[in-house]
């Protein structure tokens, strides 16, 4: 689902027209939008997705694993409400706030994947970072994909 208002944008800055992405059933968040699709190029840009349902809170206790699993989900969730599949994701970009517990749990992160990717594998970077905006997450990740 294309979240209101309908039809691209232009921004000032660029001149690039662009239509803000909001999957069904999600609520709007406040101060950016989850993906946007740049109509010219079909290209979209994921924002940074955290292990959380829609609409609520990072569970506390939660693992890096399920943590990434769930992350991963909401990627593709919002892949799809801009009308793309997994094959479209074309770059992740992970920050995750432990770094070595990012290595020990490789076995977990490797099942998220699996589960959620299967054997898709676009580019990608793993940054380490001090947090993220909801205290309880250890991880969260932004993708682009390229639309058919």
């Amino acid at each position: 689902m294309i979240a209101d208002p309908p039809g691209p944008r232009r921004t000032r800055m660029s001149d690039i027209a662009y239509t803000p992405i909001l999957p069904e059933g999600w609520p709007r968040p406040r101060g950016f939008t989850q993906a946007v699709a740049a109509t010219a190029t079909r290209t979209i840009r994921v924002s940074g997705q955290v292990g959380q349902k829609p609409g609520a809170s990072v569970e506390a206790g939660l693992d890096i694993g399920g943590q990434w699993q769930l992350a991963l989900a909401n990627v593709i969730t919002v892949v799809r409400s801009a009308g793309g599949d997994i094959r479209n994701i074309v770059l992740l970009r992970a920050y995750v706030t432990d770094v070595a517990e990012f290595r020990d749990a490789g076995p977990a992160i490797g099942a998220a994947w699996q589960a959620t990717l299967g054997r898709h594998f676009p580019a990608m970077t793993l940054v380490g970072v001090t947090g993220l905006i909801d205290p309880n997450a250890k991880v969260e990740i932004e993708a682009e994909a390229v639309l058919p």
